[in-house]
């Protein structure tokens, strides 16, 4: 199924475990796909139900892009959570991804976000 977020069309890819935990949801579940932007680009999925800001997929299912920046470039925190802040770009469209692909594994939400088919 597709979408328009920021002026551009984002092909959502739900696997047949997460229709069905879709499916079983009392309220809409919210995958937002956030793009680090750093001394490299890092991409992660976020699920959870706080809708503001989001783009309606179907009665189930929301999205939302979320650019950030880190405030240094420190390549040594690893997988830490290094300290950032909204980078509001000024046109989000080239940045919003072509696809996001959902899954629902052991009990836990699962996706990545890619720019290539």
């Amino acid at each position: 199924m597709n979408v328009t977020l920021h002026d551009k069309s984002l092909e959502v890819r739900l696997t047949a475990a997460a229709r069905k935990a879709l499916a079983l949801r009392e309220k809409p579940l919210v995958a937002e796909m956030e793009l680090l932007f750093s001394c490299l680009l890092r991409k992660r999925v976020y699920f959870g139900e706080a809708a503001e800001q989001s783009t309606p997929v179907n009665d189930r299912l929301a999205v939302r892009f979320k650019p950030i920046m880190t405030r240094r470039c420190g390549v040594a925190e690893g997988g830490a959570t290094p300290p950032s802040e909204g980078f509001p770009l000024e046109n989000p469209r080239p940045y919003v991804p072509n696809w996001l692909a959902i899954d629902y594994r052991r009990g836990r939400w699962v996706g990545e976000f890619g720019y290539a088919g």
